[in-house]
């Protein structure tokens, strides 16, 4: 008798990222790159692949992916929809391309509101650092005049002191692609080293022209 642990995995408790996996396999000229999906594309993964899948498992994949910032990218540029052997299977129309774009500005927008947030915040955390350690207040005032509580003051502070840390390294190490310049001496010297006073290039009144 086979063990419950050796038996097959119940068919609805396959993730929605295991669904799109086999989707690639299976279909990989659709599945493979981000391709606008052609319109009631689900009917012909059943008609391809019968007992494959649940529909409760292809709408939650196929959800995943038209949900996903590539294929929202794809069809705001895209003119055709494409069917499961890769081939084009009709016109997108263009309010699916401008929902697309729309969305696509909204999360670029909430992406933004995002990052000045993080970058008040990351503000905020420098100036109490800098104020805490140029106090003379205890711990309890300086907590009650700069409105944290105490129980989070070191942590908020440990974060400050990293993100020091990170600014101070960044500052070191710039990005890679944005490497320093080279020291005036060392630009120079050139690929051959340091010139010698005298070893101009050119005939001089010793050599040959």
């Amino acid at each position: 008798m086979t063990s419950p642990s050796a038996l097959p995995p119940v068919a609805s408790e396959i993730a929605p990222a295991a669904v799109m996996q086999q989707l690639k396999t299976l279909f990989p000229a659709l599945f493979s790159g981000a391709k606008p999906l052609k319109l009631r594309i689900q009917a012909d993964i059943q008609e391809r692949a019968p007992g494959q899948f649940t529909k409760q498992q292809l709408s939650a994949a196929l959800r995943r992916l038209t949900g996903s910032t590539a294929y929202l990218i794809a069809l705001s540029k895209a003119t055709h929809r494409y069917d499961l052997d890769g081939a084009a299977a009709g016109e997108l129309a263009d309010e699916h391309r401008q929902a697309a774009v729309a969305e696509l500005a909204r999360r670029r927008g909430l992406q933004q509101e995002r990052r000045e947030q993080e970058l008040q915040q990351r503000r905020q955390r420098a100036g109490l650092l800098r104020a805490y350690e140029s106090t003379t207040l205890t711990r309890a005032n300086f907590c009650a005049l700069k409105g944290v509580a105490e129980n989070d003051l070191d942590a908020l502070l440990a974060q400050a002191r990293q993100e020091a840390e990170e600014d101070r390294q960044s500052r070191i190490d710039p990005p890679h692609g944005h490497s320093k310049p080279a020291p005036r001496d060392a630009r120079r010297e050139g690929p051959r080293g340091p010139r010698q006073p005298g070893n101009k290039s050119g005939p001089g009144p010793n050599r040959r022209p």
